[in-house]
């Protein structure tokens, strides 16, 4: 990658990776043209984990990257390690940006001994050390609210639509759905960026792996030919798989997978290729996907301009705002 212009103070700040996602941290620290510091990781015969920072932290500004991806515990524990040396090592802030957080799905008491554990994870990351917490797409608005610190949950859905409007498609024919009613609001937001229709389905979860769809859902996509199907993120692929399948049955002849955590677990993207309407999956790099697994149908799209610009406005104290209603950015367009 070419240098570029620092856009924060090389001597005051210190950027560190944690093993999850080292070529999204490279590319943050490429948009803001500072260095990646190292960090140095092995485990003891116990099977304890040893970190080490590698550069001095004192009197700085640092921050962390590190996505919650499998194994999700080692990832975890990593960046709770990681907060907690900067905070020992005399760090003036402490800010943790996790680009997936996984937990967010665990954001309510829906049966009886169980742990939110959103919120205990936001609990451990501010007793680490973190003074703010930045990620992408929390899978529920109220997750915002379990941290005590400062806290911004940023939005891919610009990187969506600025790539979906170089796409050629029939407006006529296309119709954006949402896979539940929670992610109902955001998936309406998205379609007015792209002035489409947008239809919702209704689906109850049974395991982990399987999902039914409601049936009213057929009604809704009567007439259209092509489907944006947009979620917050994908895991075994059960929701977007039983969906497609009955958006076909509905009539519809292409589908577009569009999802800003792409984890494709298991068998998900073969369950994905034997239903040869879906043309496209679209994800960001929120989650790391090595080059040789991604099928030529997948475009990963990366976040790292927009988890730039908002580590640079954050530092330069400057709004945010627009990065969480989804605002237009030219930055957004950065050639990384």
């Amino acid at each position: 990658m070419e240098e570029k212009i620092p856009l924060l103070d090389v001597q005051n700040v210190r950027f560190f990776s944690g093993r999850s996602n080292v070529p999204l941290a490279e590319k943050i620290t490429h948009y803001l043209g500072v260095p990646l510091d190292e960090a140095h990781f092995s485990k003891f015969s116990n099977d304890n984990l040893f970190i080490q920072l590698g550069s001095s932290v004192r009197g700085r500004i640092v921050y962390i990257v590190q996505s919650l991806t499998p194994p999700v515990s080692d990832h975890l524990f990593g960046l709770l390690m990681m907060c907690d040396i900067a905070k020992s090592a005399g760090a003036s802030e402490v800010h943790a940006i996790v680009p997936y957080f996984s937990y967010a799905r665990s954001d309510k008491k829906n049966a009886p001994r169980i742990s939110i554990t959103a919120r205990l994870i936001a609990d451990l990351l501010t007793t680490a050390g973190a003074t703010h917490i930045m990620t992408m797409t929390l899978h529920s608005a109220q997750v915002h609210g379990f941290f005590s610190v400062p806290a911004d949950p940023l939005t891919a859905r610009t990187l969506f639509t600025n790539y979906l409007r170089d796409c050629q498609f029939d407006p006529e024919e296309t119709v954006v759905v949402s896979p539940d009613m929670g992610r109902a609001e955001s998936a309406a937001r998205f379609a007015a960026g792209l002035k489409l229709p947008v239809a919702t389905a209704s689906k109850t979860r049974i395991s982990d792996t399987k999902v039914e769809i409601g049936g009213l859902i057929r009604r809704q996509v009567r007439g259209f030919k092509h489907a944006l199907v947009y979620d917050d993120e994908i895991a075994t692929g059960g929701s977007v798989v039983g969906l497609s399948k009955m958006l076909v049955e509905s009539g519809i002849e292409r589908i577009r997978l569009i999802c800003t955590h792409g984890l494709f677990l298991g068998n998900a993207l073969e369950r994905m290729a034997a239903i040869p309407q879906i043309e496209e999956i679209i994800t960001t790099d929120t989650v790391y996907i090595a080059p040789e697994k991604r099928p030529s149908n997948m475009k990963v799209l990366t976040v790292a301009p927009i988890i730039g610009e908002a580590i640079y406005r954050n530092y330069t104290h400057q709004s945010i705002n627009e990065l969480f209603t989804f605002g237009e950015d030219p930055s957004y367009k950065e050639d990384l």
